[in-house]
Formats: C-alpha cells, sequence, structure tokens
C-alpha cells in the first residue's frame, strides 16, 4: 500500500517541472505531495498500475510499483 511506502514516493525532474507548472506552486514537490497524501483527509483509490490520491481538488498520480509521482493537477 502506498502509505506503508511513502518514503520511497520520488518523481522525475520532468514531473518536477509539470507538477510545479500544474498546481501553480514554487516548493519541494516530493514534500508537497507526501504531506498532502498522509493527510487524514486525502481518499486514495489504485486504478490498474496508478494510485490516485485525491485531497483539496488535487490528484496526484503515484505509480504503484516505483512509487513515481507521475503528475498532479487540480481537479
Amino acid at each position: 500500500m502506498l502509505l506503508n511506502n511513502i518514503d520511497k514516493l520520488h518523481t522525475t525532474k520532468m514531473g518536477i517541472d509539470r507538477i510545479k507548472k500544474n498546481l501553480n506552486i514554487n516548493t519541494d514537490v516530493v514534500e508537497y505531495c507526501k504531506n498532502k497524501i498522509l493527510n487524514e483527509n486525502c481518499v486514495i483509490n489504485k486504478k490498474g498500475k496508478n494510485y490516485y490520491c485525491k485531497i483539496d481538488n488535487i490528484i496526484i498520480t503515484v505509480n504503484s510499483y516505483s512509487y513515481t509521482i507521475i503528475t498532479a493537477h487540480k481537479c
């Protein structure tokens, strides 16, 4: 499960740029996403190979095998 492996969460350089642009943030993307995912109000669903974490009108997509943050966007 994602929460049991939260320390493995990471992203790529392209992922960092994409997420910063999509969410209009200028902070550490991995820490930002970790904090959102760990929030008790975050709803996590697994569909296929990805986890979809929804909180505060944001959806964070994480690969369930590599724990790579693929993208995050406002919904």
